[in-house]
């Protein structure tokens, strides 16, 4: 007998999730509330377990694709054994593949789409294949969709918002090194939830104190070598760079920034530096500071602080 195996209730007000982990492969054998899949929401992450011992026939939706609830996601043969060649091929394998949509005739080089996305596209009547999609192998999500239903229309530009202020553009070498993860559902709006809160509620800023004293001694004891070898002042600025590379080395998650759906971890390291000017202080960056020694990073800081003078 071949069980559904379908996306539960999510718990009030949730009715989408996306799937986030199968746990096994079609043909493997499966065990009576063995978990086979989780599932995201925006709240939570549940496992869907098996309603009886067999073998997991085929799987209809991929990982990262949005469910809603009810959806099927894959079929479970009861009482089946996984043949003995392998040991990950069922008596009769299904392929991986997502159903033929019913609905939408589509071409046969169409993309395959999730029951969500379907069901999104034909409510607002799109063509599959002007959509790009961001999904493994190309496929297409429901954010590829929801983006292109959100883009402002090119006919009328008079009535879009200002721009936000860009973004400095990023160096073809600073993209090298860089790591772009995807966020979970539930990472994305946690993400959402903080922006919102910097945007509405009063931001304080605490003060912790640290003790100096070694960086202090050091100082004294170098300063007048330093600055006869160098022809620069060693001061507290290039110590306090280089602390502050350190700790961003150590949790990288400060160094980060997010990109719609993603997370981008930067491995490289500009720090701005506060230098006073006449209308007041500005905040020049070192560039690639990780690479500069104690005498480079004064070096630049002093030169920088001419420059906002000047």
């Amino acid at each position: 007998m071949t069980l559904n195996i379908t996306v539960p209730e999510l718990g009030e007000s949730v009715t989408e999730a996306t799937v986030a982990k199968w746990f096994k492969a079609p043909g493997e054998a499966v065990s009576l509330d063995e978990p086979l899949v989780e599932l995201e929401t925006d709240k939570i992450a549940l496992e869907v377990n098996a309603a009886s011992a067999g073998v997991l026939e085929d799987i209809l939706v991929p990982e990262g694709e949005d469910v809603e609830v009810g959806t099927v996601l894959g079929h479970l043969t009861e009482g089946a054994a996984p043949k003995a060649n392998g040991g990950n091929g069922a008596a009769a394998p299904a392929p991986v593949a997502a159903p033929a949509p019913a609905p939408v005739a589509q071409p046969d080089d169409t993309p395959v789409l999730s029951p969500a996305v379907r069901k999104l596209i034909e409510e607002n009547d799109l063509d599959p294949s002007t959509v790009t999609g961001s999904g493994k192998d190309g496929r297409i999500l429901k954010g590829d969709v929801l983006s292109l239903l959100e883009a402002p229309a090119p006919q009328a530009p008079a009535i879009e918002a200002p721009a936000a202020p860009a973004a400095p553009a990023r160096k073809s070498g600073e993209v090298e090194r860089e790591e772009r993860v995807p966020m979970s559902r539930l990472r994305q709006r946690v993400a959402e939830r903080l922006k919102m809160a910097q945007d509405t509620a009063a931001m304080l800023t605490t003060f912790n104190e640290a003790d100096m004293s070694q960086v202090m001694a050091a100082r004294s004891h170098y300063r007048d070598a330093f600055e006869k070898k160098h022809g620069v002042r060693l001061g507290f600025m290039s110590f306090f760079v280089k602390a502050a590379i350190n700790a961003l080395k150590e949790i990288p998650s400060v160094n980060a920034e997010i990109d719609g759906t993603d997370i981008v971890y930067k491995k490289y390291y500009h720090v701005g530096v506060a230098v006073s000017a006449p209308q007041g202080l500005v905040v020049p960056v070192l560039r690639d500071a990780d690479q500069l020694g104690f005498a480079e990073i004064e070096k630049n800081i002093s030169a920088l602080g001419v420059k906002a003078r000047d």
